[in-house]
């Protein structure tokens, strides 16, 4: 696998407590949407037991000019690191992983089942298939506590108004604790949830990926609607 450097263009907020980092993207660099790149960083300030490397998935979607990587900024060495780059810095990246990306049949559905930071690879392969115009039907749940956590949430939403085949459902489970308005979806994602928009659970391929607790529940849900496993992938994101 090759490895490539890239340096930062610029940074920003995008949810509470969570940034992207725009990188330039390498001449020649290639990947599926919902890839991941094993990133390290160069010569850091510190370091600790966790180390200097970290796999983290591909936001930017394969047609955007620049590469992301967003990431909840939690007290790590290599998170403050990253916080505190300059633009112009570099780091490296081993590159493209995964295979976590849009299935080839378009007359099945896809279901993307995502919480959290979970969203990053979502968001690379839902605004890529707006921009090929595939004919798959999309539909994504999408679980956050607050609408002010949640990463890309405008983005995904506006994608609807694009793709008459795009579903997207958010919901929050403490909007209580939320000075935002939301209009959508309150409450984890439930079977009850998911057959408001789907009429046969055992039909499509379902992408689920979050934190481990979620991914566990979202495949003991479908398994007990009778989705057969094969058409169940899952990728977590845990200690981000």
């Amino acid at each position: 696998m090759p490895i490539y450097k890239v340096r930062l263009k610029c940074k920003r907020e995008i949810a509470a407590g969570t940034m992207a980092f725009y990188f330039e993207k390498p001449q020649g660099f290639a990947y599926k949407a919902g890839q991941s790149a094993d990133c390290t960083l160069i010569n850091p300030a510190e370091t600790d037991a966790e180390g200097d490397t970290r796999a983290l998935s591909l936001a930017s979607a394969p047609y955007e000019s620049d590469l992301v990587l967003a990431t909840r900024m939690r007290d790590t060495a290599f998170k403050r690191v990253l916080k505190t780059m300059e633009p112009g810095t570099e780091l490296t990246l081993d590159a493209p992983h995964g295979s976590f990306t849009l299935h080839n049949n378009a007359s099945i559905p896809a279901v993307f089942l995502t919480g959290g930071i979970g969203v990053t690879p979502v968001r690379s392969i839902v605004l890529q298939a707006m921009h090929d115009r595939v004919p798959h039907r999309i539909l994504v749940f999408y679980s956050n506590k607050r609408p002010e956590d949640a990463a890309f949430l405008d983005e995904l939403m506006k994608s609807r108004e694009t793709n008459p085949n795009y579903t997207f459902v958010g919901t929050m489970t403490q909007m209580k604790e939320s000075s935002h308005e939301w209009h959508g979806e309150t409450g984890f994602i439930s079977k009850a949830m998911l057959l408001k928009f789907i009429d046969n659970l055992t039909l499509p391929i379902y992408y689920i990926d979050g934190p481990p607790a979620m991914v566990n529940a979202m495949r003991e849900i479908l398994s007990a609607a009778g989705v057969d496993d094969d058409n169940i992938r899952t990728e977590e994101f845990s200690g981000y």
